[in-house]
Order: structure tokens, then sequence, then C-alpha cells
């Protein structure tokens, strides 16, 4: 099934003792739900993926699943591992999930290109999941090119990718690349998001939207119709999207939502730290005029 619309790169709520908060997450889900959101990412670059064990994101998609109540849910995939990588996948499909958000493996960074794309082929062939490719070179180390996105656009299992590169080049490329598919494109970078909607992308997986789900819902929804005022919310939210970029994300993002009331605890766990007072306090000096009011 094609994704498209606002997902949510949902963060991780913990409890004060370091273990996942079921109750925080269903508060998010019921938050994002009613700003008009038509899914949710789990364990991805917001949802501190890389410090959750295989197990612990098996049992966060069993657990989100029932609560998601018709909203996608998407389960990030970051590991080098072929083997986990599929795990994951199998695991994410007997709980109910829609598809896999699947970054390359990225410790192995001098791999060559054909190594990659057998890697996603593989993945591709054995997954029972659909599969969302993720493009995060400044994490990864790895860029996933046009040509090896049109490559595994061949395999009916990829129905599409997320492009968190913000490389503007990259809106029109892989637009390009996946022309006639069926395809589905999502930008990570919401500054870009109404070039990739003019370019023909699908919607946002978007960490802001932990905090702003309803003017990114409204950008995307009126996009078809009303582009002028979509151009005039997405400039009227460029300054929150600045602000929160200040710190790592999951930490800022989980200051604003402890501010919102909808997460007990706003630390991330480590390696990352909870975010500097200045830079909570510049990022809810944009988010608080924003949330709840869409003009």
């Amino acid at each position: 099934m094609p994704l498209s619309g606002v997902l949510p790169a949902s963060v991780t709520p913990f409890d004060l003792s370091g273990r996942i908060d079921l109750p925080g997450f269903a508060r998010l889900v019921a938050w994002f739900r009613s700003n008009g959101c038509s899914g949710i990412v789990l364990a991805g670059t917001n949802g501190e993926g890389p410090s959750l064990s295989a197990v612990e994101k098996r049992d966060l998609v069993r657990d989100v699943v029932p609560l998601a109540e018709g909203l996608h849910v998407v389960l990030g995939v970051a590991t080098a591992s072929l083997e986990e990588a599929v795990w994951s996948c199998k695991q994410a499909h007997s709980a109910g999930a829609t598809a896999a958000l699947v970054m390359p493996p990225a410790y192995f960074r001098e791999a060559k290109e054909e190594g990659i794309a057998e890697w996603f082929e593989a993945l591709l062939d054995r997954s029972p999941l659909d599969i969302l490719a993720y493009n995060l070179p400044q994490r990864t180390g790895i860029a996933l090119s046009p040509e090896l996105i049109a490559r595994l656009a061949r395999h009916d299992r990829l129905i599409g990718l997320k492009d968190s590169s913000g490389n503007q080049a990259n809106i029109t490329d892989y637009a390009q690349a996946l022309s006639g598919t069926g395809k589905t494109m999502l930008v990570g970078d919401e500054t870009l998001l109404v070039d990739a909607l003019r370019a023909g992308w699908s919607g946002t997986i978007s960490g802001a939207a932990n905090l702003i789900p309803n003017w990114l819902s409204a950008i995307v929804s009126e996009w078809p119709t009303d582009q002028e005022s979509a151009e005039t919310k997405h400039a009227a939210i460029m300054p929150a999207l600045q602000a929160i970029r200040k710190s790592p994300q999951p930490a800022t993002n989980k200051a604003m939502l402890h501010r919102l009331s909808l997460l007990e605890n706003p630390s991330p766990r480590l390696p990352l730290l909870s975010a500097e007072p200045s830079v909570v306090e510049e990022a809810w000096a944009h988010i608080s005029k924003l949330v709840g009011r869409v003009q």
C-alpha cells in the first residue's frame, strides 16, 4: 500500500528507569492521529533506533500496532547485518506493520555500490514486509544514488524511499529515477517539503512532526488545491525547523514534548544527552506559537 501524507519519525519515550514507556507512546499516537498524520515511524533516527536492541524493537512494534488503529506503522531498521535486517522485517510483518524503513549497511563505508545494491536485493528477496530505502548519507557515509534506487525499484517489495540528505538536487533526481514506477517518495528534510511536493513527492517522514504535526499535515493536504496557502504555512514554520536542529533532534523534540505534557521523561538514552537549556528555550519560543493553531 503506498505511503503518503505525514508520518512522524516518532521519538521513543523512556520511563525514569530507562525502559520504553508504552503509555507515553499511547499519548503520542493519539496526538499524531488527532493532527492529521497518516502513520508513525518507530525506532528511526529521531526514535534513537540504534540505541534500541532488536528485541526491544520487535516488542515495540507488537505494542504500538494495536494502538495505531489504522495508522500505518513503519519500523526503522539500521544494521549492517543482513540476517538481523531480515529477522527484524519478519518480526515487524508478523506484528502487523506496514513497512520497514531500511538504512544501508553503514558500518562498511568502503563497500562498493554493487555490494550495497546486492545487500538490499537480498533483503528484498527475503523480507515478507514492504521496504522503504532510507538515504541519510550524513549519518551512514553511504549515499543511495538515483541509479541504485532505480535498480531496487524493479523489485516489487520496494515501495519507495525516504531522503533525508538535505540535497535539493535529489528531489528531482529521485523523481526522475522513479518516474512511472508508482513508488512513494517521502522527504525527511522538512525545509525541502514544498520543493518535494512540487516535484510530485508523496509527503514526509518528519522529526518535526513530533511537535507540529498539524502544520505539516495542513501543508501536504492543501498542496493539491491551494499551493499558495501551503507555501505560506511552510514559510511560517521555517524558523521553528531551524531552531529545533541546534541540538540532536531526539533531545530537543523530547524536551518540547515534555513541555506539552506528552512525555513524562524528556531524557534520551546514552550516548545522547539532554538538550542544552538555551537550545530548549529558543526552540520553545518558536514551537509554543505554533502548537494548536494553523493559519
